[in-house]
Formats: structure tokens, C-alpha cells, sequence
């Protein structure tokens, strides 16, 4: 077994090392032995001092000792050792010179009378060297003590230093360690938030799969037009419902895009005072659906601005969507201040109001307040959430106030650059494409699962495409070396090699030049770094939204697109119905038979032709079971038809 030597700093063997109390560690022996400075702490009764002052105290009593240690002691000391000294030196002094006057002196009686004039010189010295040395005895003990207790404050400074050195070391090696847990935390945290976003990646893939199957056939069953209205009304419902899910996945996907930093804002010249005005047309509809009011103050609004349309949109509607749907009574309002170059946006409800923990958590994912009761409205907690991160990406902000009873106001400050001398044209309307001019274009799909093979010809064929099949990769290859197609829909998850492989190896053979769009369930492989040059416009998401795939059709084959005429809809008239029919509705509605409901507006329909536009409104509440609603309209109306004066 071994030690350190605190001086020297080399191990040595427990028998070789001793403590010392002046270094307030273990010592080697050669070290205890080089080194003065100690003042052999160690040994302290084997000092001189030491032993005098043991022996005065045992000579002399015990109320004196306290002046013994202020330094009557040490004096004492000197003085026992100073003035024999002297007295023997003088003494021989003496002697020497009695001998001397002896000697020189012719007759022993001068000689005698000469001796006590001698003896009494040499005393006077005596006493007057005694009174020096007793000073200069004196002022050594002072200085003594004073290095004494210089020593003592350098060796306690001395230790307070290794103190301070020990304790910022062993606060060094907590920080390191602190460092390691946090870093192994982080690495924890990373780790997590990886397997969360495949995850995401891998269920958001399983559900657009089969979405895109009920998405896609819900929008040809729609464009039908020999549907009955029944069966019509049932596939928008399937459709509306695929969109809620399709929205709830992309609201999770975009709160993991914005997290990995994988979401690019497209920021260019956007209409915006057309937008605004759509938007709140779109919510004051909502809100007359369910009784409230909506009103808007959008005069400062600049026509056209610098931002991201969509992100844009997708921030109001989210805020307006939940300040309608948590809202039964009074109404809301949206509010623009524009100065600057800056937009402030202010969305203000009379609905139930947040308490304050709410209002602390209302920005958190998946979180929904108890008192508007999102819970029994079908809200996921992610519209807030998605709002809140697309404005901080668009260097923005967005707060929240709010009062429980006195409902809620969102404010959101964005930085929109205003262009004064842009000028935009307006998108012709799409009309229904029925086909195209030219050859016959083929087109191969290449994907594993059936049901979005068939769903791809199911749309292609009728408009005059030839559509052929692959399921793998190595199927596509062998139909391509076969029959060079027109373009081709590449799936990316694939059994064999997958879709990145394949669109390498047709690259490799020479078709890098036949039009290539990849349609996959994975949206996050859209933005995914690869070898291929594939462009974002060439990358299609499942759920396939069919005018996006013919717009890329006739974008990459230079496609003449064949329309159906416009047809002019006639306006159907919105005048309400008498009295009478307005009052049989409303004791209907009171019982809650929709079927009944139904079944009288298609009356007052047949009866009142000119309240067509009218009964369609209500018929759209009855089947969206917004009984409420249609109740409070009906009462509205009739009240209308009471103050106003009839022409008899």
C-alpha cells in the first residue's frame, strides 16, 4: 500500500510517509527532512520554548501563566541566558583587569584602594549592559511573535487556498459529470425524438395507403354525374371524413417537419386582400350555420404582399376554425392592422374563455381546454400548435388572451413586405378536363399495392390514357426495356428494390429522359436529400388529389386538355317561405326527426320554388345535425316576417 507525498507528489510506502500538520497532508521523508519552513510543527514539546514554558509553569502560579504566553515567558528565557552572560563576561573582565592594576601598581595598599573604584565601574557596565540586552531582549520576542504570527495567517491562508483549490476541484468534477448526464440526456432526448419522427413516417405511410383508395374513388363517385342525390350526399360524407383524417395527418407531419427543421417556407407575391376576404367569407358562412355572428375589419389590408399563401391561410384558418367552432353564442371578429410592413391579425370570441393554466398550456400538441369542451367537438389539440410554430417559422408572433366567461383573443404579429407595383394575373378557372388531342400517351404505374394500380387507370383510361401495371421494381424495368412508356408513377416502398433504386437503374439503362413522377405515402420523402435530381414538382403525395396528377400529366407531356363546356348555374332564389311553412318546420325541428325535417323541406321546396337557395341551407344544417342552429334561423326568419310590413 501507498501514499502520495502532498510536496512532492510521488507515491511512496505507508512506512516512509508521516503527517505533517503545516501541510495538512502526508509527507515523505525526504521532504520532512529538506524542509525548513515548518518550523517542526509536528514536534511542538521539543522546542525550547516550549520546555521553559512547561517548567515556569511549574515553578510559579497559575495566574501568571496568561503572561507567560503573551511573551514574559520568552523573556524571561533570554534574560536567564543574557545576564549570566554578561556577568561572566564581565567577570573575567574583571579579573583580568584586577591582575592587570596588580601588576602596574608599585604597593599592594594603591593597588587595594584602586580595586573597588574598579569593581564598581565594572558593575555600572554590568547594570548598563544588562538594561540594553533586557531591551533588545524584548524586542526579539516581539519580533518573534510578530513571524509567529505572520506564519500561523500564511499557513492558514495557505490552507484556506488548498481548501478552495479541493472544493473548486471536486466542483469541477461535479460539472463534468452534470456534463456527461446531459449530455447522455441529450443524447436520450435525440434519440427519442428520432423514433418519433419514424414513427410519424412510418404510420403517416400506413394510413395515406389506404387513404388514397378512399379518397380517390370518393372523387370519382363525386364527378358521377348519375348519382342519385342520396347516394351523392353519402360519398361527400366518406370524402369529408377522408379529408379530417387526411388533415390530422398532415397537422402531425407539419408539427414534425417544423421540429426538424425540414419545412421550407414558399415565399412569393400573393393576393392578399383577395385572401382575407375569401377567408372570412368562408367563416362567416360557418358562423351563420350556427347562429353567430362574424364580423371583420380588413381595411387596411394591402393588396398584394410578399409571403407564403399557404402558411398564411393555414395559420388564420386554424385560429378562426377554433374561435368558430367553440363559440354558441354572440359572435367573432377578425381584425388586421396593417403598418409598416407589419401585420398585426386579432381574433376575438365571446365563447367560454380560458382559465389561466389553460391559457399556459393552450400551445402545447394535443392538448384541449376542459371548458370549451374540445373533446365532444372532435378537436386533436393541433391547430394552436401548428399556428403557434408556423408563425415563430415565418418570424412571427403569436399570443393569447384570455378570460374564462368572457371568451378569447389571438393576436398574431407577422412581417408581410407590401408590393406597391406588382401585378398579378388571376388563374383561369379549371374546367372538367374529358380528354386530350394528339397520339394516345402511355403510362406506366408502378406500385405493389392493386388498389391504387386500378384507382390510377380508373382515372387515366377514360380521359384516352393507356395505362400500364407494374408491382415491383423489377417489373418496371423489364415492361420499360420492353415498351418505352409516355412517363411513369414511381411508388418509393417497394418489395425487391425499392423506388430510389429503380428510378437509378433507369437512369443507368438510358430512360432518364421519359417524365418520372414519384406518387408515395411517405410525404417526408419529398424533402429528403438523394442521388436521382428528382425536383419537388415531380413528387406526388398520397393521398392522390387527381387534379394535381393531370395538371402534372399536361405539365410534363405538353398535353392539349380537352373541356366540358361551362355550365352557368342558375341562382336559386333565398327568399324564405311564409310563415306557416316556417312555423310546421319549426315545431319539426323541435321534436329532432331529421328524417321529418328532411322530408318537409323537400315539400316546402316543391311548394316554394323561389325559397330553393333557402330550404338547401337548411337542408345542409339538418344533415350536419345542427339542430340548434336551425332552430335560432328559424326563429330569426320568422321574427323578420313578423316586423315586415305585408302589401295586402
Amino acid at each position: 500500500r501507498t501514499q502520495r507525498c502532498v510536496i512532492c507528489e510521488r507515491d511512496y510506502e505507508t512506512d516512509d510517509m508521516a503527517h505533517c500538520p503545516a501541510y495538512q497532508g502526508a509527507i515523505c521523508s525526504l521532504c520532512c527532512t529538506l524542509d525548513a519552513r515548518c518550523d517542526d510543527l509536528c514536534k511542538p514539546d521539543a522546542h525550547l520554548s516550549a520546555q521553559w514554558a512547561a517548567l515556569l509553569r511549574r515553578l510559579l502560579p497559575r495566574r501568571v501563566w496568561p503572561t507567560l504566553d503573551a511573551g514574559l515567558g520568552h523573556w524571561l528565557l533570554l534574560m536567564t541566558i543574557v545576564a549570566p552572560a554578561l556577568a561572566l563576561l564581565l567577570g573575567l573582565l574583571y579579573h583580568e583587569g584586577a591582575r592587570s592594576l596588580a601588576d602596574e601598581v608599585a604597593t599592594s595598599e594603591a593597588a587595594a584602594a584602586l580595586l573597588p573604584l574598579l569593581r564598581s565601574s565594572f558593575v555600572h557596565v554590568y547594570l548598563l549592559l544588562l538594561v540594553i540586552g533586557a531591551v533588545a531582549c524584548w524586542w526579539l520576542v516581539l519580533a518573534h511573535q510578530t513571524r509567529r504570527v505572520a506564519q500561523e495567517e500564511s499557513n492558514r491562508q495557505t490552507q484556506a487556498l488548498l481548501s478552495e483549490i479541493a472544493s473548486h476541484r471536486r466542483t469541477d468534477e461535479a460539472l463534468q459529470q452534470a456534463k456527461l448526464q446531459a449530455e447522455a440526456a441529450q443524447r436520450a432526448a435525440e434519440a427519442a425524438n428520432q423514433a418519433k419522427s419514424r414513427y410519424i413516417t412510418t404510420i403517416s405511410h400506413e394510413l395515406r395507403t389506404p387513404l388514397n383508395g378512399i379518397l380517390g374513388y370518393a372523387q370519382l363517385l363525386e364527378a358521377d354525374e348519375a348519382m342519385p342525390p342520396a347516394r351523392r350526399h353519402a360519398v361527400q360524407v366518406i370524402r369529408r371524413g377522408g379529408d379530417h383524417l387526411l388533415s390530422l395527418i398532415e397537422g402531425t407531419l407539419d408539427i414534425a417537419r417544423i421540429e426538424n427543421g425540414k419545412l421550407a417556407l414558399d415565399v412569393r407575391p400573393m393576393r392578399f386582400r383577395d385572401c382575407l376576404h375569401e377567408i372570412a367569407h368562408l367563416f362567416e358562412l360557418q358562423a351563420a350555420g350556427k347562429g353567430i355572428g362574424f364580423a371583420c375589419d380588413l381595411d387596411a389590408a394591402p393588396a398584394v404582399v410578399r409571403a407564403d399563401e399557404k402558411r398564411l391561410r393555414q395559420i388564420l384558418i386554424n385560429l378562426l376554425g377554433n374561435a368558430v367552432k367553440f363559440t354558441a353564442r354572440g359572435e367573432v371578429r377578425l381584425r388586421l392592422r396593417y403598418a409598416h410592413d407589419s401585420a398585426r391579425f386579432e381574433i376575438e370570441d365571446t365563447g367560454p374563455g380560458m382559465s389561466a393554466d389553460e391559457l399556459e398550456r393552450v400551445f402545447e400538441p394535443f392538448v384541449r381546454g376542459s371548458a370549451a369542451g374540445d373533446a365532444a367537438s372532435g378537436s386533436t389539440g393541433l391547430g394552436l400548435t401548428i399556428a403557434k410554430m408556423l408563425t415563430a417559422l415565418m418570424g412571427g408572433e403569436l399570443s393569447a388572451r384570455s378570460e374564462v366567461g368572457r371568451g378569447t383573443t389571438f393576436c398574431v404579429r407577422l412581417f408581410l413586405p407590401e408590393l406597391r407595383e406588382a401585378a398579378l394575373a388571376a388563374a383561369p378557372a379549371q374546367a372538367a378536363r374529358t380528354g386530350y388531342d394528339g397520339p394516345r400517351r402511355r403510362v406506366l404505374v408502378v406500385d405493389n399495392e392493386d388498389a391504387d394500380r386500378e384507382l390510377v387507370a380508373n382515372v387515366l383510361q377514360p380521359l384516352g390514357f393507356e395505362v400500364a401495371h407494374a408491382a415491383s421494381g423489377e417489373q418496371c424495368l423489364e415492361h420499360v426495356a420492353r415498351e418505352r412508356p409516355d412517363a411513369i408513377l414511381m411508388d418509393l416502398a417497394m418489395p425487391g428494390i425499392d423506388g430510389w433504386e429503380t428510378i437509378r437503374r433507369l437512369r443507368a439503362a438510358g430512360f432518364g429522359d421519359v417524365p418520372l413522377a414519384v406518387v408515395s405515402a411517405n410525404a417526408f420523402d419529398r424533402g429528403l436529400e438523394h442521388d436521382v435530381d428528382l425536383p419537388p414538382q415531380d413528387f406526388i403525395v398520397k393521398p392522390v388529389r387527381l387534379p394535381e396528377l393531370l395538371d402534372w400529366l399536361g405539365r410534363r407531356l405538353a398535353l392539349p386538355w380537352r373541356t366540358a363546356p361551362a355550365v352557368t348555374a342558375t341562382p336559386q332564389e333565398t327568399t324564405p317561405p311564409d310563415a306557416g311553412q316556417l312555423r310546421a318546420l319549426q315545431r319539426i325541428v323541435r321534436s329532432g326527426h331529421v328524417r321529418g325535417i328532411l322530408r318537409e323541406l323537400d315539400a316546402v321546396e316543391a311548394a316554394t320554388p323561389h325559397s330553393a337557395g333557402y330550404v338547401v341551407a337548411l337542408r345542409r344544417m339538418a344533415r350536419d345535425f345542427q339542430l340548434d342552429a336551425l332552430a335560432r334561423q328559424l326563429e330569426r326568419d320568422l321574427a323578420r316576417d313578423a316586423t315586415t310590413p305585408h302589401t295586402p
